[in-house]
């Protein structure tokens, strides 16, 4: 084989394989796109419990399903929509401070904060029907949970999503979420058209992340739904949800007495 044939053969494989070595560098190192900026509009609003200390916040069924918190007052909580009138309520012992809740297989799965175990319960009846360990390396702090069809998604208030097997609860994967930098205090959560969308504690925002590589790809602003004047400090946004059947989105607060339907709009 001549020489400058060989060389044009070695020229083309290195560019193959500096053209596969970009593509798995890209695929570690995702480009930081500008995340998409959201505004809201609300559509509907809908009397909320005053006393309810929202933890957690699901939709399914024409229902909502709601977690309290607080020691002393924890709950569970089937809920009427139109009228914010408690149709079902299982009390937590004193013990356990409520945390977020999803469900799974006609079962309800809450976290509680500081005692590392979450509750599953029967959706229907409310029955407990096992307690779990957070599966982690070391004792953890509950604070949101979703599901995405195949793995429990859940928080603990850093910048780690941590995934779980739900029928062993087993880690099987986790991501950091980032928008340029770590992105902390990440609460409740909720699963919605491929995307995980979580508030951040103490801020009017919730986060849309990928759930492949943790970046964030929007922001909803939602600065100024509630007038929070003569309130406490810690009654902050927290709780929303997610209709999928009829695509809305519900948002509350801890002792909020309003829930309120919005819909999203890209700041242009």
């Amino acid at each position: 084989m001549k020489k400058q044939q060989l060389a044009i053969i070695l020229i083309f494989v290195f560019a193959i394989l500096f053209g596969l070595s970009v593509i798995f560098w890209l695929s570690d190192n995702p480009v930081n796109n500008e995340p998409v900026q959201y505004t809201y509009t609300v559509v509907n609003v809908y009397p909320h419990d005053d006393e309810a200390f929202t933890q957690g916040l699901i939709f399914e069924d024409g229902f909502l399903y709601e977690s309290t918190g607080l020691y002393g007052s924890s709950s569970l909580r089937r809920v009427e929509l139109e009228t914010g009138d408690i149709l079902q309520l299982f009390r937590l012992p004193d013990e356990f401070f409520g945390e977020g809740i999803t469900i799974f297989n006609e079962k309800i799965i809450q976290l509680t904060w500081k005692n590392n175990i979450g509750i599953v319960y029967d959706k229907l009846s409310f029955n407990i029907l096992q307690e779990f360990e957070y599966p982690f390396e070391y004792p953890t702090d509950g604070w949101g949970i979703t599901y995405d069809g195949s793995r429990l998604i859940m928080s603990n208030g850093s910048a780690t999503l941590y995934f779980l097997d739900p029928n062993n609860f087993t880690k099987v994967d986790q991501i950091e979420v980032y928008d340029e930098e770590p992105v902390t205090d990440l609460n409740e959560l909720e699963y919605i058209q491929g995307k995980i969308y979580a508030n951040v504690w103490y801020e009017d925002k919730i986060a849309i992340i990928s759930p492949q590589n943790g970046q964030v790809t929007g922001w909803i602003n939602l600065e100024g739904i509630y007038d929070t004047t003569n309130q406490f400090a810690v009654n902050v946004l927290n709780g929303f949800a997610y209709d999928a059947k009829e695509n809305r989105l519900f948002v509350t607060g801890k002792n909020w007495s309003q829930l309120f339907e919005i819909k999203i709009i890209p700041v242009e």
